[in-house]
């Protein structure tokens, strides 16, 4: 005779009580390290799963669910408590890694962060006249030293830079800009969208391939409130191209009246690599004669997230009048990083103290070295990977120089069992996680964008993803 199944109201009696399961030792435990209210919220999500099989008629979900309860919980609870926004090593050689965060500041700017932002400061103090400061002149003393520019200004990023330019000579107005360069980058980034949040009106120029310099000149108008030279993030038209030098357009701009914005956006102040030789720097482009130039704190500076606005005193002066400026402007974490970073660039030392600028000059002889040292471990450690050491080419990022191909060395891994992909996913699961390149189904690292420190971590986590069953 067949054992009648249990109905829905039995199955829901064995479901305990919250109380009852918080008398058990082991959650107190927890409770007493995570705290009441967290405990309380994983436990009722577990019982309602519990109530969610006992309706379905699953005896054995059920059981299964609640013989392991209190372990459960506990998982639950230590998952949830890890942070999801975590440090990884970057081993894909794309020194300024959109996704990844971006430029790594070096220990000294980060030691500088963590002091300013676990005290009071002098933010908008001035100690020698005791009486209400000015936060910009912390960035802007540095950005003069390393640049010689008059005035800076300093908001939460590029696109913010290029925002609060608009909308201090142009609302309401004209800005010129060649069909060319109205560009897209990461995150939907659009410069006609950005004129137009900014209150002013887009008139485009030239065409996509070519703009002369009489194209601007035949724009201009009475209602012309700004001319934005936008430099290509991503990619480069080439082939039957044109575009007027810098020179010609500052001339056009200043015998017209109208401010030349230049966005650079990637924020060089020195070429650290022959492949990067062509790349405007912002010194070149306030040299040549624009009002302003703008650009970002953590791309080719090195430093944190930020957008830097740099020009002539009344330009500079007129964005921070601006209302717009405050609602934009950054704390006191990142102009403790921006003024470390600028610090270095300003004494010379930024190519060897500040990471992206030591990474992109890195030689491929010099990883190379390593490269062959980290190939060897591990074919010592587990003989049946396949790996070499191929020549290749690192990538600057940041929408920097996107044709630039700067010579490396390559270590590459396959396994006999399991595929790239997986090697890849397993390297993502490690702690800390590993990120790497997938190529033709061969897992693919560049040192250059891994410090040597980081190097046995690197280590560990290949051979502990390649033993993975």
């Amino acid at each position: 005779m067949r054992t009648p199944r249990p109905s829905e109201a039995d199955l829901r009696r064995r479901i305990p009580s919250v109380d009852q399961v918080l008398q058990d030792a082991r959650l107190r435990a927890i409770e007493e390290r995570f705290g009441r209210p967290v405990v309380l919220r994983h436990l009722r999500a577990l019982l309602d799963e519990a109530r969610v099989h006992a309706v379905e008629g699953e005896e054995v979900r059920l059981d299964a669910l609640l013989t392991g309860l209190q372990a459960e919980l506990a998982r639950r609870i230590e998952n949830g408590a890890q942070p999801s926004l975590v440090r990884v090593i970057n081993a894909t050689g794309v020194v300024v890694h959109t996704n990844l965060g971006r430029a790594p500041l070096s220990r000294e700017a980060a030691e500088r962060v963590a002091l300013l932002a676990s005290s009071y400061s002098n933010l908008e103090f001035d100690l020698a006249r005791g009486e209400r400061g000015d936060r910009e002149v912390h960035a802007e003393i540095r950005l003069r030293e390393a640049l010689g520019v008059e005035g800076s200004v300093v908001v939460n990023n590029c696109a913010a830079a290029v925002l609060l330019a608009v909308n201090t000579f142009a609302e309401g107005r004209e800005v010129l800009v060649s069909r060319g360069e109205l560009v897209e980058i990461g995150g939907s980034f659009r410069i006609p969208e950005i004129l137009r949040k900014g209150g002013a009106r887009l008139r485009e120029v030239g065409t996509t391939n070519r703009t002369r310099l009489a194209d601007y000149r035949a724009a201009l108008t009475a209602d012309t409130g700004m001319v934005l030279r936008v430099h290509r993030s991503n990619f480069e038209i080439v082939g039957f191209t044109e575009a007027p030098e810098r020179d010609e357009l500052v001339g056009l701009c200043r015998g017209s009246g109208i401010p030349l914005v230049e966005d650079l956006g990637s924020g060089l102040l020195q070429a650290p690599h022959t492949a990067l030789a062509s790349e405007p720097t912002v010194a070149g482009c306030l040299k040549a004669g624009a009002e302003v130039v703008t650009f970002s704190g953590d791309k080719l500076l090195g430093g944190p997230q930020a957008g830097l606005a740099a020009g002539s005193r009344a330009a500079i002066d007129a964005m921070r009048r601006n209302p717009l400026y405050r609602a934009l402007r950054v704390d006191k974490m990142t102009l403790a990083a921006l003024e470390a970073v600028l610090s270095d660039h300003a004494s010379g030392r930024a190519a060897e103290r500040v990471p992206v600028l030591r990474m992109l000059r890195l030689r491929a002889e010099e990883i190379r070295v390593r490269a062959e040292a980290l190939a060897r471990q591990l074919k010592e450690e587990m003989p049946a990977l396949v790996v070499e050491v191929t020549d290749g080419a690192s990538a600057a990022g940041g929408g920097a120089a996107p044709l630039a191909q700067i010579p490396t060395v390559l270590v590459t891994l396959a396994h006999p069992k399991r595929a790239a992909h997986e090697l890849a996913a397993a390297l993502r699961a490690h702690r800390p996680p590993v990120i790497a390149r997938v190529t033709e189904d061969r897992v693919v690292f560049d040192l250059r964008t891994v410090v040597p420190e980081d190097e046995a971590i690197l280590t560990r986590a290949l051979l502990a993803a390649a033993a993975r069953d």
